[in-house]
């Protein structure tokens, strides 16, 4: 038979084929704009901006509905009352980690952001105690957060007052916390080995969030077989997974199973008492992953948020004068700040909580999947199908804050001037694929923010009028734009 036959007639088979996938339990499945064989829905969505295009579908398919990101399909949920009934009412089944070829293509399934049934069980479970047993949600996690805020200040006040971007000095603050539960270690602020590490982790949030990563996701054949900034992202992942088996090999060479210094220590004894179980999840390549996922998502995410916040509040200077006289206030201007204090700063609380809505970090947060075949409203949903769950069409509800484009501390504040919370609030996702590190999280926004401006006046290089707050990009993460500003000691 003729070679170019057989290509034509493969390439129908690959059609048709396709065309079967996409429509069969289609009845079942939600409704959608109708996919074309191969790409799907491709052409219909904005890689630019996927939040915008998951808005537009919502208005025609309701708050449940199914794209197909090339040859899936993904059952999209739009809204509090969808999010709130999959994440929480149903959250067993829908606790899955959906599609995410980038991640598996670095096998980052084998730590505890992207793994799956048992393995991402274990080693959830063990990461929450191990980070409890050093002090998450504890006073002397505390103590640690508070040593490093003073020092952050001190970074900050070495500036000398002039221009400068403040993404290395903010990254530096949160990733010291976490390094000290990980690796028992504080960097220098100074230190090349850290800055390597922190350069890795904020360019690959960045290139993740980038039109063409989204396009990978959706066409997992790109890559193998072209060349692109997903080959930086492996780059990037392989030189922190050796950078940390440096830091195993030091920890083993100097273990002490009867006086565990961190949670290095504590995976390394988990192996030794796991070392005849032959489906044993806990391995050195799990250990890697872990602490590449803990050390991560442990810098970046607090990073971004806070610069996003110092931005915010340079444009809006009558917010920072407010959360400033509180400041002077409640803890004055030599005393620590603790998180004793936040009971007594309502106002603070509800900016830093609206920073968190505004600037919507994560906007589809990560995608989930669903572990056994789902019945959900009218539908029913295969098992294994991804999940995107749209957290900016709950943090930015017109139900739940009234005018949700506009940066308003008072949409956490009740008529008398209380901190008021609100179930809306999602900022680190929801359900059972909720943020490890929380508690940490909170607690560092506070203690760092709080810190900044008791010691600093935020000044802009431009008026506040003319800053702009539109994030460059809003795949992954929402990534702030690129600024300066200068750190005036008062």
């Amino acid at each position: 038979m003729d070679p170019f036959v057989v290509l034509v007639v493969c390439a129908l088979c690959l059609l048709f084929i396709s065309l079967w996938k996409q429509s069969h339990g289609k009845g079942k499945l939600p409704p959608g704009p109708t996919p074309l064989p191969i790409i799907g829905n491709s052409l219909q969505i904005n890689f630019k901006n996927i939040n915008k295009s998951l808005s537009s579908f919502s208005k025609i398919y309701g708050p449940v509905f199914t794209l197909y990101f090339g040859m899936n399909p993904t059952v999209v949920l739009y809204g509090y009352e969808a999010v709130k009934e999959a994440f929480f009412d149903q959250g067993e089944y829908f606790s899955g980690r959906g599609h995410f070829p980038v991640a598996e293509k670095a096998k980052r399934q084998k730590g505890v952001i992207f793994s799956n049934g048992k393995t991402w069980k274990e080693l959830r479970r063990f990461s929450l105690l191990t980070l409890r047993n050093f002090g998450m949600g504890k006073r002397s996690i505390e103590e640690r957060v508070q040593q490093e805020a003073r020092t952050l200040v001190e970074e900050l006040r070495k500036t000398n007052a002039l221009p400068c971007d403040p993404t290395f000095i903010l990254s530096c603050a949160p990733s010291n916390v976490i390094c000290s539960i990980i690796f028992h270690h504080h960097f220098d602020y100074k230190d090349q080995v850290f800055l390597n590490l922190m350069g890795k982790v904020n360019e690959n949030a960045k290139i993740q969030s980038t039109p063409w990563v989204q396009i990978c996701n959706a066409f997992p054949v790109l890559l193998d077989y072209f060349p692109g900034s997903h080959n930086k992202i492996l780059e990037n992942i392989d030189y922190l997974k050796t950078s940390i088996l440096e830091k195993v090999k030091e920890h083993q060479d100097s273990l002490d199973i009867n006086n565990p210094r961190d949670f290095i220590d504590c995976f390394l004894i988990k192996m030794e008492q796991e070392k005849h179980n032959k489906q044993t999840e806990f391995t050195i390549e799990s250990l890697l992953m872990t602490v590449n996922d803990l050390f991560s998502a442990g810098t970046e995410t607090t990073t971004t948020t806070l610069k996003y916040g110092l931005l915010l509040l340079m444009k809006y200077p009558e917010v920072k004068a407010k959360v400033q006289e509180e400041i002077y206030r409640v803890i004055g201007s030599h005393r620590s700040p603790c998180m004793q204090d936040r009971g007594n700063m309502p106002y603070t609380d509800a900016v830093v909580h609206e920073i968190q809505r505004y600037i919507d970090l994560l906007p589809t947060s990560l995608p989930h999947s669903v572990t056994r075949d789902v019945k959900f409203r009218d539908y029913l949903i295969p098992k294994g199908t991804t999940i995107l769950a749209s957290l900016t069409s709950v943090l930015h509800s017109e139900k739940a804050f009234p005018n949700p484009k506009t940066f308003d501390p008072g949409h956490f504040l009740d008529e008398s001037g209380n901190f008021k919370r609100s179930d809306y609030f999602v900022a680190f996702s929801s359900g059972k694929r909720n943020c490890l590190g929380e508690g940490l999280a909170r607690m560092e926004l506070f203690i760092f923010l709080t810190s900044i401006l008791q010691k600093f006046t935020l000044k802009p290089l431009v008026d506040p009028k003319d800053i702009d707050i539109t994030p460059v990009n809003t795949g992954l993460v929402s990534v702030p734009p690129f600024f300066q500003l200068c750190f005036i000691p008062v």
